[in-house]
């Protein structure tokens, strides 16, 4: 079963969350972790613990050419956490993940939002 899907979110290893956060996670890769509570229950959690589960508009995309699927799809998460570390934050939801061909060559393309979990209501860096 693909670990990473539509809905999947990572969540930087060391980020500052509510002590009151269950956090159900699995390693993934480069210092991140796949969150295995459903979004909802996560954003939940957070907003009752009187945090802020930041959404930031503009969507993130990488395409990687590959046989392997598996490797398409990791090299293209590892790509987009790049820029939302650019971006300072501490999260990502992944919104798309397609599998296409071009020419016969298989390719992935992935897509996220960045998210960061922070207290207070002012997203601070």
């Amino acid at each position: 079963m693909d670990v990473i899907k539509s809905g999947t979110i990572l969540i930087e290893d060391g980020a500052t969350l509510p002590k009151t956060l269950l956090l159900e996670s699995t390693p993934y890769s480069s210092g991140w972790t796949v969150v295995s509570n459903s979004r909802s229950d996560f954003e939940k959690d957070i907003n009752l613990a009187g945090w802020t589960f930041f959404f930031l508009a503009g969507n993130i995309e990488a395409t990687v050419f590959s046989f392997d699927k598996q490797k398409a799809v990791r090299t293209a998460v590892d790509r987009i956490i790049t820029d939302v570390k650019a971006q300072d934050c501490n999260c990502l939801e992944i919104t798309q993940v397609k599998m296409k061909t071009f020419l016969g060559f298989p390719y992935a393309c992935v897509s996220a939002h960045s998210r960061h979990v922070q207290g207070g209501s002012v997203f601070a860096r």
